[in-house]
């Protein structure tokens, strides 16, 4: 069976410890849906100099997830480049809505509210694809992409489709990274571009005595991060608590911190136990 109702999805995100220290909000964002033999799973990133720029990658999320399933329910194919322009022209337009009513200088509203990266899983009926419009971080069972970083650290963003003149004089599009069989997934792993900081600590101790981060296949071979929908975000706030123990001898405090510096926010999809038996 290939679609939405083969698969199970666990997603979860956090404040990364710049933020914390900081005193901004997490940044990211995820949305996940299935609907008949579809299935679309997004991680997006708001833009760090953005003032506010957790509102789109909030609404973005949501607005891109229904798009492509939109996009896929009229008979899109997933590898085709004018089924991700029909998502890309969707998606702007509700975003392009609401950046009007809010007054002011267009041009304003989007670099302070509506620049956010996507990072994407779509599957239709027997095909599958993975996607993305700036970085951030996939892994399809072993084979891992890393999408970025782009030249000065500016990514490509959807929103720049709102402006008239868009950083490098064109709107972005989507980026199709891999085209399969969806019978050929096994499982996926999403991730914002904190989740480099996730991989990069995959053998360091967990501040406090958590044990080993350990690797990226925990999340989909764990059967309790789909099983429970707040465990993803526990795992990962577990990685990034701040510790502090009494060294009593020395009178002083024993202080570890996070590890993960940036928001990091994963979305896993892994095929249902009833679809592998």
């Amino acid at each position: 069976m290939g679609g939405g109702s083969a698969f199970e999805v666990a997603g979860g995100t956090v404040t990364g410890t710049d933020h914390v220290a900081a005193g901004r909000p997490n940044q990211d964002a995820y949305a996940f849906r299935a609907e008949g033999r579809c299935l679309v799973a997004v991680v997006c990133d708001g833009c760090g100099s953005g003032a506010r720029s957790e509102v789109g990658a909030a609404i973005g999320a949501r607005i891109v997830t229904e798009q492509v399933l939109a996009a896929l329910g009229r008979g899109g194919d997933v590898a085709s480049p004018e089924t991700w322009e029909e998502a890309r022209r969707g998606a702007l337009a509700p975003l392009r809505a609401v950046a009007a009513g809010m007054g002011g200088s267009l041009a304003e509203v989007v670099s302070t509210y509506f620049l956010f990266t996507v990072v994407g899983l779509a599957i239709s009926g027997a095909t599958a694809c993975v996607f993305s419009l700036g970085d951030g971080l996939i892994a399809l069972g072993d084979e891992l992409l890393r999408l970025g970083p782009f030249p000065r650290d500016e990514p490509p963003y959807l929103a720049y489709g709102l402006l008239d003149r868009p950083p490098g004089g064109e709107a972005p599009r989507f980026t199709v990274h891999r085209a399969f069989p969806s019978s050929a997934l096994r499982s996926a792993l999403l991730g914002t571009d904190g989740a480099v900081d996730l991989l990069e600590s995959s053998s360091r101790q967990i501040p406090g005595g958590g044990g080993e981060v350990g690797p990226l296949s925990r999340f989909w071979e764990d059967d309790r991060y789909f099983r429970n929908p707040d465990a993803v975000r526990r795992r990962l706030a577990l990685i990034n608590r701040s510790v502090a123990r009494p060294v009593w001898k020395e009178e002083r405090m024993d202080r570890e911190g996070g590890l993960l510096h940036d928001d990091t926010t994963l979305v896993v999809v892994r095929r249902a136990q009833r679809a592998r038996d």
